[in-house]
């Protein structure tokens, strides 16, 4: 069974060393901040710093407080100088209480880093896999006595060679081809998320499956994988890449062409070059071709950045990321840097 782990949020062990990036608070920064609800780790950061990702810099531990690594509506965050360094310091008026059936750390009320709900679909239920790789699955070969409906509780027919262990399946519809725009290497498949079955009967090789749930209406040819056990990471704590990254943007979700804010794109680099969820890339648009004005030739201008994003899944050649901050108006194409 799938879980989410929420979580937040400011983790004490974690201390992130910047290369040369120099901790610079914002012009009118405030001395104090009562956290909200509805508040991210990003957004507070953004009141107090330039470089709202350099965040680990600016947490004081104080072991002194209950659950430190994580915060609450109504905590208290103070600037204070410790050592000539600006650091912010909880303050708990109040102990958070569990309720009496609640036998954890209530981590669905603690801010997350970064706005769940715009990446829910893509951490439960987004897949990238191989050339071949849906072709090669079961697929759907028919509806109960011959209709296809996508409603929980419906029974499909399906073909194929299943595992025996295996009795839940997704529901895919093969997606968008990923090419590499450099090299034209083939990086991935989306499968579409359609839906959720369990088999429920085996005979002659067609299984019967109960739809669990369903996002769209299944179709004859819809392919079947088994369901992803996986603990899903909403923890995210910005860092910079290990190793050196030139790649570009190859697609935004949702069928728009301009990319902004918030938006959901994914990447051409993944685990192979070492990316890891959290990792924070710089967006930069091309720079354009100018005609110099005495010589007469052609000059392309520098690129220059335009944007930010966080990795938050990562599969072997690609990445899914979301826009954090978008100075222009970006598009496919544009390339990504470390910080």
């Amino acid at each position: 069974m799938k879980r989410i782990l929420l979580g937040g949020l400011l983790a004490l062990a974690l201390v992130f060393t910047a290369h040369a990036d120099v901790l610079a608070l914002k012009s009118g920064h405030p001395d104090t901040y009562v956290v909200k609800k509805g508040d991210t780790l990003w957004d507070i950061s953004n009141v107090f710093l330039k470089e709202a990702w350099l965040w680990p810099q600016l947490w004081h531990n104080n072991p002194q407080i209950k659950d430190p690594n994580l915060i609450y509506p109504g905590d208290t965050l103070n600037l204070v100088y410790i050592d000539g360094k600006p650091q912010l310091v909880l303050s708990r008026g109040r102990d958070v209480k569990l309720e009496p059936e609640v036998r954890a750390t209530p981590l669905d009320r603690a801010i997350p880093a970064i706005p769940l709900e715009s990446i829910s679909a893509f951490l439960n239920r987004g897949r990238i896999v191989g050339a071949g790789e849906l072709e090669a699955a079961p697929y759907v070969l028919s509806g109960k006595e011959g209709h296809i409906v996508g409603g929980a509780g419906d029974e499909i027919y399906a073909r194929g060679s299943f595992k025996a262990e295996e009795t839940s399946y997704g529901i895919f519809r093969k997606g968008e081809e990923f090419v590499d725009p450099d090299s034209h290497e083939l990086l991935g498949v989306q499968a579409l998320d359609i839906g959720l079955g369990k088999i429920v009967s085996m005979e002659k090789g067609v299984a019967t499956l109960s739809l669990n749930r369903s996002t769209q209406e299944v179709r004859l040819g819809d392919h079947l994988l088994p369901e992803e056990v996986r603990h899903i990471n909403a923890s995210f704590f910005p860092s910079a890449p290990d190793n050196d990254i030139a790649g570009k943007l190859l697609a935004v979700e949702g069928g728009v062409s301009q990319i902004g804010y918030m938006s959901v794109v994914v990447i051409n680099k993944g685990a192979r070059e070492a990316i890891k969820e959290g990792n924070l890339l710089a967006i930069y648009k091309t720079g354009e071709v100018v005609r110099d004005p005495l010589t007469g030739e052609s000059v392309k201008t520098p690129d220059f950045r335009a944007g930010l994003l966080m990795v938050f899944r990562v599969f072997d050649k690609v990445s899914y990321g979301l826009v954090l901050r978008a100075e222009r108006p970006l598009k496919v194409g544009d390339s990504v840097h470390n910080p």
